[in-house]
């Protein structure tokens, strides 16, 4: 049993999502109990197995297809957790959970709802533990169904257009990543087999700096392969690179994004933000830095810019933004970036920074959308302008937003602080990366102080004024309960992050090592 615990882990919300769909209950508060028992099920057990035991990897052959003159394809089941994917995997686990309690206001097809949250829980778990590249891709694409359907039915008004939006974003991301494995997968094989046989594989033991090439493959730099002044390594990373940024999103990429965000259910943003955009810079650390290291080295320079670019981008939109929801998706474009940046710099200590922000941001950004559905389900309006004095009325609510937004600000004291300080003084440090960058960087966190400030004094203090009706009355039991776990979360890793970083450190310091043989010039 505990050699497929991880599997069981992964697939435990799968099943119980199939089993509801036997359930003959029509009482919707069945449902909702169902799931939200076997989120905090699948909650418990990972919670339990990091703090008292250790996953082991899981390796098996899924299946095996033969090709012409003793060629085959070898499709593996491998799944693992370390630094980079456990803490992701444990986000995960408590973010799903977080959402399923948050769902309360679902009326309509819940039992189809609920399924689905379920099913989505799987695919992004599964995501974050694959360790093939197939069974990654896999897992990845079928995230695309649940999220569709959950905000194509259970959105605002506009949804139809939102989810057709992210589907095709998403997609058009996919089939980058597509040709990229197309041309790993006639340019890598698995060493070790019997004279004359050819065994394709896109397990990373294999694929990681490309262990496995085949001479004179299209990918063997003896080949002297060059399309438009640029080696097929080049285009594979650039490939993967774009793929994946379209999930993150990194500007000029985000356009979905906001009206993904406004459109969606709160529980289904909550997700959305905390855990979804995270799939994308997961498969830039695992996958395409890790496969293809020189090319990854030769393009650190334009990430880097990108990164910086998406932060100052994100952070002025969000100043700009008239509704409280879209502002907080654009601020998630900029934090993100701070991610990016710590990728590019390829120093333990940024990308220590980028993985720790990664979970930061989770819990931040879930704090920060369920704060905005609490105040539209007593209201219906997000509308920055129409509130004023908020504190005198709903003291409670409007504490934990101002919790919330420092966090968001990047003070000392919150999560946020220890990973944008982690991520800027590793890419100071960082040889490929032009020290002006990172200094531009640091603009973000004024302007995310700017546009957070400006929210807290215009909606919270004053005398109490709205232009629309509304009931005003404070947290409820249930709302208090999930603010201040999050809070105590978020204010325990910006006061204590070791445990964290211990983590994190074993992939963190060999991160380097990757790109050692590459020229920093």
């Amino acid at each position: 049993m505990q050699e497929h615990f991880l599997s069981l882990l992964i697939f435990l919300p799968l099943a119980g999502a199939l089993l509801m769909l036997f359930w003959p209950s029509q009482d919707p508060l069945h449902f909702r109990r169902y799931a939200i028992g076997v989120a905090a099920l699948q909650f418990i057990l990972v919670t339990w197995v990091s703090l008292f035991s250790q996953f082991s990897e899981e390796k098996a052959t899924w299946f095996v297809v033969a090709g012409a003159n003793q060629e085959y394809f070898s499709a593996g089941y491998h799944v693992a957790l370390d630094g980079l994917s456990f803490p992701l995997f444990w986000l995960t686990s408590l973010v799903v959970l977080i959402a399923l309690v948050a769902s309360g206001k679902i009326k309509t097809q819940v039992k189809g709802y609920y399924s689905l949250m379920l099913v989505l829980h799987t695919a992004v778990s599964g995501t974050f533990a694959a360790v093939d590249f197939l069974l990654f891709y896999v897992f990845f694409e079928f995230m695309l169904i649940p999220m569709y359907f959950l905000i194509g039915i259970w959105g605002s008004e506009r949804r139809e257009y939102a989810a057709l939006k992210f589907f095709i974003y998403t997609l058009a991301g996919s089939l980058f990543i597509l040709v990229a494995m197309i041309l790993l997968y006639i340019s890598v094989r698995q060493p070790g087999t019997d004279d004359g046989m050819l065994v394709h594989t896109f397990d990373l033991e294999w694929l990681t700096g490309l262990q496995g090439l085949i001479p004179g493959s299209i990918l063997d730099p003896s080949s002297n392969i060059v399309f438009w002044g640029l080696p097929a390594t080049s285009w594979v990373f650039l490939l993967l690179l774009t793929g994946f940024a379209i999930k993150v999103p990194i500007v000029p990429f985000h356009t979905w994004l906001p009206d993904a965000h406004v459109e969606s259910p709160t529980p289904v943003s909550v997700i959305l933000a905390a855990l979804l955009l995270k799939t994308g810079t997961y498969g830039i650390i695992r996958f395409a830095c890790l496969i293809l290291p020189n090319a990854f080295i030769e393009f650190t320079s334009l990430l880097s810019f990108f990164a910086v670019l998406s932060i100052l981008y994100g952070a002025m939109n969000a100043l700009a933004s008239k509704d409280l929801k879209k502002m907080i998706a654009y601020s998630s474009i900029s934090h993100m970036g701070f991610v990016i940046l710590g990728i590019a710099a390829t120093t333990s200590m940024a990308m220590q920074g980028a993985i720790f922000q990664m979970v930061s941001h989770g819990l931040i950004s879930a704090m920060l959308f369920l704060l905005v559905g609490s105040l539209q389900e007593r209201t219906n309006d997000r509308t920055i302008a129409n509130y004023s004095g908020l504190f005198s009325k709903m003291p409670l609510y409007s504490s934990m937003v101002l919790i919330g937004f420092f966090a968001g600000m990047g003070i000392p004291g919150f999560s946020s602080f220890i990973g944008e300080v982690l991520v800027l003084l590793g890419s100071f440090n960082s040889s490929p990366i032009p020290g002006w960058l990172p200094m531009t960087a640091t603009v973000g966190i004024l302007l995310s102080a700017g546009y957070f400030s400006w929210t807290i004094q215009r909606m919270f203090f004053g005398p109490f004024q709205s232009k629309i009706e509304g009931q005003f009355h404070d947290l409820t039991n249930l709302e208090r309960l999930q603010f201040l776990f999050l809070s105590i979360l978020i204010i325990l890793l910006g006061i204590y992050p070791a445990p964290l970083l211990d983590v994190i450190s074993e992939f963190s310091e060999n991160w380097p090592k990757h790109f050692m043989g590459s020229a920093f010039n």
